[in-house]
């Protein structure tokens, strides 16, 4: 089956990008409930299934049913602006309440007795519903959202360069494989619909999410803006563990033992795991981590029993200025390998 987007002048004007926090969130909860379905991000699910046993998430999982056949929309509603931060999204999802009845009526099978609850009270429910997403994202999400950000970034940042030399056509033409564009229609190979969906002079907003790999996803009806998350570039290499060795200017700067323990965390990881990995104590190693903790360098994320060190964006960005693919060393390849 094939979903055809139909344009016109009006929407090719309107055609913009977007990242949603939230919609990779939900996106997310597919990984964890199913993550042989998605080989390229089983390392990341590996990690944080076990820290969301200690996060109430129970309403979440219900309104992302797996296999994955239509999301209720007030759950992740296309985002307003190009970078709306996480607390943004949770406020309009909060005020969607009127219409949570609506959508679910859309959602086929029985409802859960949380979703049926939700369903009765929606105010109520999308309270309960905020909170859930805020301690999923805490334990699974936030630790990782500066490489993740970044990928994304990247990719919105490669396609307006494609935009600008060859214009719609030539942004559009690797969109995904399963995207085409042909005679002012982007055509999408769907598995449950199908057929021309005009998109009412509303344009299109185009999401890279993560965690909608190896599928696209698409909200075409009314009254929600026409939206297509697809994968951007370069996940196969996003969760690969590798050796790494500081880089020297950096290195001059912060000391090795620093600059080592910032270059380990290429990945998310808990004080025990980068001593481990650097040789250290653990008060040595928490010591160390302090220090670049307030120099912003790198971020602390309490979920449950755990605390995870993420690197800040300052700190990618002084990563990449110092050349640290001259130090990697990899270990084992991984694998290469609404909704479709």
């Amino acid at each position: 089956m094939t979903l055809d987007l139909v344009f016109t002048a009006s929407d090719l004007a309107n055609l913009r990008f977007a990242i949603s926090p939230l919609g990779e969130v939900v996106a997310a909860v597919r990984v964890v409930k199913d993550p042989s379905a998605h080989p390229l991000l089983r390392p990341w699910a590996e990690q944080v299934r076990r820290r969301l046993r200690d996060v109430e998430w129970g309403l979440l999982s219900d309104l992302v049913p797996v296999p994955t056949i239509t999301i209720a929309g007030f759950t992740c509603t296309p985002p307003s602006t190009s970078m709306p931060d996480l607390e943004l999204e949770l406020a309009t999802m909060r005020g969607a309440a009127a219409r949570v009845r609506a959508d679910l009526d859309e959602v086929p099978g029985p409802r859960t007795k949380r979703v049926q609850a939700l369903y009765d009270d929606p105010e109520k429910g999308l309270d309960r519903l905020a909170t859930e997403v805020t301690g999923f994202w805490r334990a699974a999400m936030a630790p990782y959202w500066p490489r993740v950000r970044a990928l994304l970034e990247g990719e919105i940042l490669y396609r307006a360069r494609l935009l600008a030399e060859g214009g719609a056509r030539r942004m559009l033409a690797d969109l995904d494989e399963a995207v085409t564009w042909h005679d002012g229609t982007l055509s999408i190979r769907h598995r449950y619909v199908s057929g021309p969906r005009p998109l009412r002079g509303l344009g299109l907003l185009l999401v890279p999410s993560v965690f909608v790999w190896p599928r696209v996803f698409s909200v075409t009806l009314p009254p929600y803006q026409p939206t297509v998350r697809y994968a951007p570039r370069g996940i196969a290499t996003l969760w690969e563990r590798r050796e790494v060795a500081p880089p020297e200017a950096l290195a001059a700067v912060l000391g090795r033992t620093r600059a080592r323990l910032l270059a380990e965390l290429d990945q998310p990881a808990s004080t025990r795991e980068l001593a481990r990995r650097a040789g250290l104590s653990e008060p040595g190693a928490n010591q160390h981590l302090t220090a670049l903790r307030r120099a912003g360098l790198c971020t602390a994320h309490r979920t449950g029993r755990y605390v995870l060190y993420a690197r800040t964006a300052t700190a990618e960005a002084l990563l990449a200025d110092s050349d640290l693919e001259d130090g990697y060393l990899e270990e084992t390849p991984t694998p290469r390998s609404n909704s479709r």
